[in-house]
């Protein structure tokens, strides 16, 4: 998906990954693929001066790849210890506690993606398999 992202954004975003993971019959990976994409996304939201990204979801055999693309050099950090009083600084550090792995990919130019796996517990059946 290519889209330009604003506040509301990222409800619209859940729903339609939610959809995929109920149409890959994947549901448990719900929540730590929803957690995901809404931090990624809301990352564009509040640091891309365009608000312009590319959104890809992708079955992979035993989980699910996001990749959310933008044009900012920016690249995300992952704070050493949150500020208890700030309103931000941790979508990260949660996406790390969810997901099997991320990371980012800079581009040559300008931009960047940045990427997360999910994938199911031990004995998880790969997707469209038996």
């Amino acid at each position: 998906m290519q889209l330009t992202v604003g506040e509301h954004s990222v409800r619209h975003i859940r729903r339609i990954v939610r959809s995929l993971l109920l149409e890959w019959e994947v549901p448990e990976l719900a929540f730590a693929v929803e957690l995901g994409v809404s931090e990624l996304v809301t990352n564009v939201v509040r640091h891309v001066p365009d608000r312009r990204c590319t959104v890809l979801v992708a079955r992979q055999a035993v989980g699910v790849r996001v990749e959310v693309s933008d044009s900012s050099r920016r690249l995300p950090l992952v704070p050493r210890e949150a500020d208890p009083e700030s309103e931000g600084g941790r979508g990260l550090a949660l996406l790390d506690a969810v997901v099997g792995k991320w990371g980012v990919t800079p581009w040559a130019g300008a931009g960047k993606t940045v990427w997360f796996e999910v994938r199911g517990q031990d004995g998880f059946p790969a997707l469209g398999g038996t």
